[in-house]
Formats: structure tokens, sequence, C-alpha cells
């Protein structure tokens, strides 16, 4: 199977990018045990820029560890891209987070000693793509998100302008699925309005799906579809003031 390949059913309907059925997590043990993920159900299908919405500590930054096979669930079902997340071994993690998936960190997690344009290329220098190559692909990524400080340090930049370096570099390897924790929750109303419009245009672009996590409501209408989550299991779809879904 080609990079990014979602597997077909039998009847040749195209097979959900994310199905997980009964996804359960917990931490700690005995009475001090803490579900975090207690019977989660989910499909998300290819293109679709998901919402996933719910109060702190309901067990979404968790969904999104167990979706990067960097955490694994206790018990329940779930496929990515056609793989069997939870029986992958470990040693083809690494090449599945590295060759199908994208990342968008809450915080960033920009490396400060490299430029903008080198932290942009580092998933394609883990990839194996020679320096100049990478370097060069990192530059016009750079400039699709409006950054053309190529060689600043983060550090001198401002969060608006670290976050479009965090989103280029989700998006140079063209990722099939790409994962987004709390992308607007250090950004002011213009900025988190700006990256949001960015990364639903790039994502639709290379026909990347998106499962994004949040709580700010100020960005629920770039989603093609919401669900809200509460005690590790969701809920159904958020409501707006007056009470009708914003679906």
């Amino acid at each position: 199977m080609s990079r990014g390949e979602v597997m077909h059913s039998p009847d040749d309907t195209p097979e959900p990018v994310i199905h997980c059925r009964g996804l359960k997590k917990s931490f700690g043990t005995g009475k001090a045990r803490v579900p975090a993920l207690n019977g989660l159900d989910l499909d998300v299908h290819a293109g679709e820029l998901l919402m996933l919405v719910g109060p702190s500590g309901c067990g979404k930054t968790t969904f999104l560890s167990v979706l990067s096979s960097l955490m694994q669930a206790d018990t329940g079902s779930c496929r990515v891209l056609g793989r069997d997340i939870l029986a992958m071994p470990a040693a083809q993690q690494t090449g599945f987070r590295r060759d199908a998936l994208g990342f968008v960190f809450q915080a960033f997690n920009l490396i400060e000693a490299l430029s903008a344009v080198e932290n942009v290329a580092v998933p394609l220098r883990i990839a194996g793509t020679a320096r100049k190559i990478a370097l060069q692909r990192a530059a016009a990524m750079l400039e699709d998100v409006g950054i053309s400080r190529l060689h600043g340090l983060p550090g001198s930049m401002s969060g608006g302008q670290q976050q479009r370096i965090a989103i280029a570099r989700a998006l140079v390897t063209m990722p099939s699925l790409i994962l987004c924790d709390e992308p607007t929750s250090n950004l002011d109303h213009d900025n988190g309005q700006k990256v949001m419009a960015l990364l639903r245009a790039r994502a639709r672009a290379q026909g990347s799906t998106v499962v994004l996590v949040t709580h700010d409501a100020r960005i629920f209408h770039y989603a093609d579809r919401l669900v809200t989550m509460e005690d590790g299991r969701l809920t159904g779809a958020p409501e707006n003031e007056g009470g009708s879904p914003l679906l």
C-alpha cells in the first residue's frame, strides 16, 4: 500500500480515514485510576476538517496521542489511514508518523536554535530529503504561509508568526492526516482567524484530512464537522448561544 492510501471495503465504499470503536484509556491505578477515554467511537472521512471540542481534561489530547500512535489505548479498535494502529509494532510507529502525519502543537514546539526555514525543513530531513532540497521546499512553504523572514529565529517572532511556521512544518511533507492540538489558544482573534483560514486552505489544496481539538468557539465556523467530547466520550454537536446545533 502506498503512503497515505486508504483501504476500500468490498462494496468499494471508501473506508474512513479514521475508524475508532470503543477506545478506552486510563491513567493511574487502583482508586487513583482516572479514565481519559471511555468508549470513544468516531469516523473521520477523507478531506474533512473535523473539530473536536470540549472542556479541558475531557480526553481530547489523549485521543490525538492515540491517533498518532504516540500512546496505546487500553482497549478498543482504531484504524488510521488503513492501518490498525493499536496492533502496529513499535518499530513501525515512527515511520508511520514520519510518512503519513503532520502535527500542529499547542506550544508550537519550534527548535529555538534553528531558523524558521530550518525548523520547517526538519521533517523533510528526517524523511531523508537532501538538505538543499529540504531547505528549498521549506522556504517555498514558508512563503505560502506568509513568512518572509526565512532565517529569523523563532524567539524574535510574534506568536502568530511562530504558529505559521508550525503550520508550515506540519504541511511541508504533504501528509495525509494533520493533527492539531489547540492551534489558536496562544493567538489573538485576528491571528487565530488568519491561521485557521490558512490551515484549511492549505489542507484542502493538498487533499489532507484534519482533526483539530479546541475549546475556542471563535474558530468553529472553519470546521466541516464539529463533535463535542465530555468525560472521554463523544456527546454530539456543540450548540450556539441560541441553543441550536452549530453543524
